[in-house]
């Protein structure tokens, strides 16, 4: 990258952060500040004081702060060597099998980009991840989960270098400005490359693995707290209201909690649909509602007096009059037990008032068979991927937050609703950033681990298969496909970027 030439800073650097800017729509304001940030190091280093705080510019615009603190506690976790072995080997298994997952998914992105190219696209700031610069990342928690999820990676990573016999010179984390974008354990270079490549192979899979594990260790932890917030009123109310049906008619509003219909008390989804169950259409109900919740404002009562319209004639409705359609949707409906006459309320996503977080408390309530947990366990973070994103960086819609309180539980008086709600996000950021750390680095090309786990699994592969070749051309042979593997994911990766700003 460019260097410090006595009059300034090269050409190249600055073509580049304006080429970001042109091409990928990267703000002017976020490459000003990077081109300040480079300047200001490519300084320090000249002027010799980036050596005094044992510290390296690396790639242009990244600070790599090294510190040797924490290498006793390393020691003393690292001394139990056989069990960090055995760990080292079951991370090798989890990541491969991670590793084919994420780049299934990659492929499959970018053939649906490829064969439809969507009319909107995430901004480029939006695509780093990056806690305060992404839209959809706010920066105090994210930046707190993301140090903690660098820190165990990283921390791994000098475990397995020690469970292995090989020394560590200094821990360290990865800044651009006081952003942490990554984290390192820097082993002895030599007895890293004299290591053999299992011992290696477990060395580079610890990190990832680590940051699996947390995902669902915190997950647990975060469906935990969740069974300790409760709704303020019970009730249910609906996400959506469908457009000029009967509700909208009424006056009905989206996030209005409904608790009662006709005098008959309603909780929760069950309660609501048992009680609808005993109306038709044409039916006149009046409904006990409480306003949407505002912050700040009390909730008033009041009365909602809504004609339900007719279920199955909406649905047919939609079709428009196409009868392909309309015998589609009447097959459905048949399957699903909806008759002409079933009352229609015109809402959709009915929730109660423990609706943001009851999918969470649900894992550990017991709401589901063996099988229904551990499968909703290992998918929710999948889930969870989405929430900021749809609800402008919040980890739950607002209107629901507002309906929660805190429960009776101990920890949860000591915390009080503000407290539960406020680790409530830490817990949720913590599994998000440790889910992409985990998954991101299993991306099979270099630098990430996931690139050095195919490098080095691909030669042991080699070596059984070509037992009579010499070591050289194996040695080539497997540096030669890795590279192959790292352009062939790049472009992967490129497409679901590239394809949506150029159709």
């Amino acid at each position: 990258m460019a260097e410090y030439t006595g009059g300034g800073i090269r050409w190249t650097t600055l073509l580049v952060l304006l080429m970001l800017h042109l091409l990928l729509g990267v703000p002017l304001w976020l490459v000003l500040l990077i081109g300040i940030w480079y300047s200001a190091l490519v300084v320090c280093e000249t002027m010799g004081i980036l050596d005094r705080m044992d510290a390296t510019r690396v790639l242009g615009a990244i600070l790599m702060l090294r510190t040797r603190r924490g290498k006793r506690v390393l020691e003393a976790v690292s001394s139990s060597r056989g069990f960090w072995r055995a760990y080292g080997e079951f991370s090798i298994w989890l990541c491969f099998f991670v590793m084919a997952v994420v780049v299934m998914l990659l492929f499959l992105s970018a053939i649906v980009t490829a064969m439809n190219p969507p009319d909107d696209y995430l901004p480029a700031s939006d695509l780093l991840l990056i806690p305060g610069v992404t839209s959809f990342v706010p920066f105090w928690w994210p930046a707190l989960a993301l140090v903690f999820a660098l820190v165990i990676h990283e921390y791994s990573h000098g475990i397995q270098a020690r469970a292995h016999g090989m020394r560590l010179r200094s821990f360290g984390l990865l800044l651009v400005g006081p952003i942490p974008i990554g984290a390192f354990a820097e082993p002895e270079e030599s007895e890293m490359d004299r290591a053999p490549r299992r011992d290696r192979m477990r060395l580079f899979a610890a990190g990832p693995s680590i940051n699996i594990l947390a995902t669902y260790v915190v997950l647990i932890l975060l469906s935990s707290v969740s069974t300790g917030i409760v709704a303020e009123h019970e009730g249910v109310h609906a996400r959506y209201i469908v457009m000029d049906g009967p509700a909208d008619q009424a006056g009905l509003t989206s996030f209005e909690t409904i608790t009662h219909i006709e005098g008959q008390e309603v909780v929760d989804y069950e309660g609501f649909s048992d009680v609808m169950s005993g109306f038709s259409s044409g039916d006149l109900v009046s409904l006990t509602v409480l306003s949407s919740p505002s912050s700040g404002d009390l909730r008033a009562e009041r009365s909602v007096e809504v004609t339900l319209g007719d279920r199955y004639q909406y649905y047919i409705d939609q079709c428009n009059g196409d009868s392909t359609c309309i015998d589609d949707i009447v097959e459905v409906m048949g399957a699903f037990g909806i008759e002409q006459g079933d009352a229609f309320l015109g809402v959709s996503d009915i929730r109660s008032g423990t609706g943001a977080v009851g999918d969470y408390a649900s894992i550990v309530q017991g709401d589901y068979t063996m099988g229904g947990a551990v499968l909703v366990t290992l998918l929710e973070p999948l889930v969870m991927l989405g929430e900021p994103i749809e609800n402008e960086g919040h980890t739950m819609i607002l209107q629901e937050r507002e309906m929660l309180v805190a429960g009776d539980g101990m920890i949860a008086s000591f915390l009080g609703t503000d407290g539960m709600l406020m680790l409530f996000d830490f817990l949720f950021w913590l599994v998000w950033i440790n889910f992409l750390l985990g998954f991101a680095n299993l991306i099979p090309m270099i630098p990430f681990d996931g690139g050095h786990l195919v490098r080095d699994g691909v030669h042991s592969v080699l070596r059984v298969l070509k037992k009579n070749t010499h070591p050289m051309k194996i040695e080539e042979l497997a540096n030669r496909i890795s590279s192959l593997s790292s352009i062939f994911i790049l472009v992967v990766l490129a497409v679901p970027v590239i394809i949506p700003r150029i159709f």
